[in-house]
Order: C-alpha cells, then sequence, then structure tokens
C-alpha cells in the first residue's frame, strides 16, 4: 500500500491506525510522498477520532524509524529524562551528570525553547564556548568518556516528526494527546533508550495547567514507551511556582552549579527523586544523594562541559565565564506572604526581556532573566523583593518589574502543595 488515503480514512471513521498504516505515514512525512493537505487531513483525524493505545504505539515506532536510529555498546544501561517544560526547570544539567556518576549513560538530545519555557540548549550555549551540535562521532565519544552528553538533534533523528510538528501548529491539531505523545517520544526513542523517567508538569507555569490533562498525557507515554520497548514511568509535578530561584539562561546555569555544589531546595529534591526513578527503570542501585553531596555530579558536569567546548574552570569561576546583564533591580513587594504566582506570567516576562523565543530562530539574550523569585508562602516586603530583575537595559528593566509584580499575589500566605502530586508506572 502507498496510497495515504485509505488510512486517513481509516481513522476518519474511528477505525483506529494499524503498523502498516503508520509506517506508510511516517515514511511518507519524511521523504515528501505525503502531500501537506494529506498530512493536515491525518493529523485532524487524529486529534477528532484518536488512534487508541496500539495505534498510538505503531506511530510512534514508525516516527522514530522514519530516521536514524541510535544503537549502544557500552558497559552500563541507557537512560534518560524529559520534562514537559516549566519556568527554573534546570534538573536536565543536573541529573545527567548525576545519573552518570551513578554508573548510567545518558545520551540526552535537547531542544532550545519556545513559548514561556527555556529549552536546555539555550542554557548550555549560555555557557562560553559549550557546542550542543556534535557530530555523530564525537557524540559517542563524550558520552562513552563522559557519561553523559546533551546535544541538539540532528536532521536524521525522526525527520518524520520535525514536519508533523510544523503541520499540527499550522492545521489547529497540536493539542492532541496521540500527537503530542508521538512526537515526544519518537525522539527520545531514537537516542537507543533503555529506560526513561518523565517530569510532567502541572500547575499554572505548565503546558498543560490542569491535573487531569497532565495525567492524561503522562498515562499516554508511559503506556506507549513501554509498548515501543522502552521502561518507562513518570512523576506529575507542581508548577503552581517556579521550580528554582532563577529564571533566565545564564542565571539557571549558575543555580544548577550551586545546586551541583551542596545548594538545597526544590531544584536538587525533585533531581533526586527522578534520578532515583531513572536508576530503577535500569536496574541500578546507587545513592544519588550521595554522589551529589560527594561532589561527584559536579566533577562529572566539569568533564562535560570540558568536552563539549566550554570552560575547564568552570565550576570554580562560574562569575568568570557565565555572562552578566548590565541592569538589575528589585521587584518591589508590599509586606505580606506569596498567596499565588502567575508562574507562566513569569516566563512570559523573561521572553519579553529577550531569554526567550517567539517565534522559532529569534536570538536569545542568555544574560536577562529573573533572580531570587519569591516561593508560595514566603514572607516578602520592604525588605524581600519578589524577584530581582536582569535586563539588557534600564527600560526593559523597568518593564519588567511591573510584569513580575503583577504575576504575584501577596495575602496572608499559603502553604505550597507537593512537589510531586503522582507516581505513574507501567501498570497505571
Amino acid at each position: 500500500m502507498t496510497d495515504p488515503r485509505p488510512v486517513i480514512a481509516a481513522l476518519r471513521d474511528g477505525r483506529g491506525l494499524d503498523g502498516p498504516g503508520a509506517t506508510l505515514i511516517a515514511q511518507g512525512l519524511a521523504d515528501g510522498s505525503v502531500s501537506d493537505a494529506q498530512a493536515g487531513a491525518f493529523a485532524m483525524a487524529v486529534l477528532t477520532r484518536g488512534t487508541g493505545e496500539a495505534g498510538r504505539v505503531a506511530l510512534t515506532r514508525a516516527m522514530r524509524d522514519s530516521g536514524h536510529v541510535l544503537r549502544w555498546d557500552l558497559p552500563g544501561p541507557v537512560v534518560d529524562k524529559h520534562s514537559t517544560g516549566g519556568i527554573g526547570d534546570t534538573v536536565s544539567l543536573i541529573l545527567a551528570p548525576l545519573l552518570a556518576a551513578c554508573g548510567v549513560y545518558v545520551p540526552m538530545i535537547s531542544g532550545r525553547g519556545l513559548g514561556h519555557t527555556g529549552g536546555t540548549l539555550d542554557k548550555l550555549e549560555a555557557i562560553p564556548g559549550f557546542v550542543c551540535d556534535q557530530p555523530e562521532d564525537d557524540f559517542r565519544r563524550i558520552l562513552r568518556e563522559t557519561g553523559c552528553a546533551i546535544v541538539a538533534a540532528t536532521g536524521d533523528i525522526a525527520p518524520a516528526d520535525r514536519r508533523l510538528y510544523a503541520i499540527r501548529d499550522e492545521s489547529a491539531t497540536v493539542g492532541s494527546i496521540d500527537l503530542i505523545t508521538a512526537s515526544i517520544l519518537s525522539k527520545k526513542l531514537a537516542a537507543g533508550l533503555e529506560g526513561l523517567v518523565l517530569d510532567v508538569k502541572a500547575g499554572s507555569g505548565a503546558f498543560l495547567q490542569s491535573p487531569d490533562q497532565a495525567r492524561a498525557l503522562a498515562q499516554s507515554l508511559v503506556r506507549t514507551a513501554n509498548g515501543a520497548g522502552c521502561r518507562c514511568s513518570a512523576l506529575i509535578t507542581d508548577m503552581d511556582q517556579p521550580l528554582a530561584r532563577s529564571a533566565g539562561n545564564a542565571l539557571e546555569v549558575a543555580e544548577a552549579i550551586r545546586v551541583l555544589r551542596g545548594e538545597g531546595g526544590a531544584l536538587r529534591d525533585l533531581v533526586l527523586e527522578l534520578s532515583a526513578e531513572a536508576l530503577r527503570l535500569a536496574g541500578q542501585g546507587g545513592d544519588p544523594a550521595a554522589q551529589l553531596d560527594a561532589g561527584a555530579a559536579a566533577e562529572v558536569f566539569g568533564r562535560m562541559v570540558a568536552a563539549q567546548g566550554g570552560p575547564r574552570d568552570l565550576l570554580d569561576r562560574p562569575a568568570a565565564h557565565l555572562p552578566t546583564a548590565p541592569a538589575c533591580h528589585p521587584v518591589p513587594a508590599p509586606a505580606g506572604s506569596v498567596d499565588a504566582i502567575d508562574v507562566a506570567a513569569l516566563g512570559h516576562a523573561v521572553v519579553a526581556l529577550g531569554g526567550g523565543r517567539v517565534r522559532a530562530g529569534d536570538a536569545i539574550d542568555v544574560r536577562v532573566g529573573l533572580s531570587r523569585l519569591a516561593k508560595l508562602g514566603e514572607a516578602v516586603g520592604p525588605d524581600r523583593p519578589l524577584a530581582i530583575v536582569h535586563a539588557a537595559d534600564e527600560t526593559a528593566a523597568e518593564i519588567a518589574v511591573a510584569a513580575v509584580a503583577a504575576a504575584y499575589q501577596i495575602g496572608d500566605g499559603i502553604a505550597p502543595g507537593p512537589l510531586i502530586r503522582e507516581r505513574l508506572d507501567t501498570d497505571d
């Protein structure tokens, strides 16, 4: 069968998607034999009628196999983590070297940010000289020698997804859980993983704000990854407040280094939860907290940064290497405690400062962002601002100060909810 129309018609009529049909669509997306009109009709049929669980697995596998799939011959398990994105989420920069210090290999293929959440590659590119676009031979060498590498996807990783992703935006089908699942997992599973832990955010700063939406996506991801042959589990985590105290690329790198050097807080707590889950999926023992406290993860991070072109003394002298913004101003707060935070508004404030993208391809100012972000329940006032704005100039700083102030509600204070809202495993 080479004609995609019967596949689209079957979906339209509620008869689902089988393996051959998924392969036909995925290969046609990759090689151009499926037209834009057919791709849009396929996406709309999936959105309105669904693929079914077996069809979702078939589509994920077919999109994974539409390009190059990495294979590994390493003396340990190969695992990774994926987050649906949030504000102050610098987990990857700490988790990858921590897992490597615990004896597993982490070939992390990441992306750049778009919208109000930051991208891992943008954060790493705030480090002078750090190269995310690594040839495969160098990627393999760095992974074998260091235990982890964080790189950009090459053009031959899941090319079907790259085309369908753009068509989903144009055809108003971005919200399909089936297509979101296949998009995320086709790229991750092309990295040749044996285990994958997912961090699905819920709350005011999340891609999916409602708990029910977050749980539906987490279930779909876990079941599909396991159905495609990769052990997978998910944590649904809180995004009703920023995860870290900083938002903005260089500022988040600096905070990740502080955690690697022993600083506590919610960022460290989540890293330890996710690392323990990843080690469980990999069938490995180990004590992530001990490795973090002993400096083993910091040592691996330093070696990874140097191997990918960054300064060898970044951990010892972060202030000498990470760029800083020229205009820094506190966000004044009335006396009281934090009752609520519009976390997405904080992310949009960073984008408005130049620290994120409105459109793919936009340039980013890695210096700008927010630091010392107040959390839920914390007392604020004349001696404790809501945050510090880091801006390229005084005008941008003034606008950001107003935006951050508007994102906070001050009252008597409210206790934050749990960091881990729910855990989902294979049978959930």
